[in-house]
């Protein structure tokens, strides 16, 4: 496994649509697990393809919840239920932060590394980083989502409560 090297903005990768994965081999099962190295690595709590420079339709999060690791291959969101506003970042915009809106309660189809297809729900903290990370697939980033930006003391707070 290795670490991959972050994309800042404003590089293209990060605002193209990705291509879908449909090769589901060693070589994605290696970048998976790289994906996941470089999160961590970056105390990310997900990461998508294009932000390593990949222009392929992969994610991964992990929230550090009974989930674990979730690893997303040509996801889509197929349903989404209530509201939440919570703060948000990004390892290709470090130390950035702002509010962003977000579906409360979300259903995805995804598939697996074995090209598998599976659904899960998510909710609030995980169901946030999912979509987070969908979007970065569609080239949409949060900067354009974003509310109203925060600065350190003002993420502080929201963190203690």
């Amino acid at each position: 496994m290795a670490i991959r090297k972050i994309v800042m903005h404003p590089a293209e990768i990060l605002e193209q649509e990705c291509k879908p994965v449909t090769l589901f081999d060693k070589k994605l099962a290696k970048l998976l697990d790289d994906m996941y190295e470089t999160m961590i690595e970056f105390d990310g709590v997900g990461l998508a393809a294009p932000q390593i420079n990949i222009d392929k339709q992969i994610a991964i999060v992990d929230v550090d919840d009974h989930h674990g690791t979730i690893e997303l291959i040509n996801p889509e969101i197929i349903e989404s239920t209530g509201n939440q506003i919570g703060p948000e970042g990004c390892l290709s915009f470090p130390g950035l932060f702002g509010e962003v809106t977000r579906a409360f309660k979300i259903k995805v189809r995804a598939q697996n590394r074995k090209g598998k297809y599976y659904e899960m729900e998510a909710e609030d903290f995980l169901a946030r980083a999912i979509q987070h990370e969908i979007d970065h697939l569609h080239g949409i980033l949060f900067t354009s989502k974003v509310s109203k930006y925060l600065d350190e003391k003002e993420l502080e707070e929201l963190n203690e409560e």
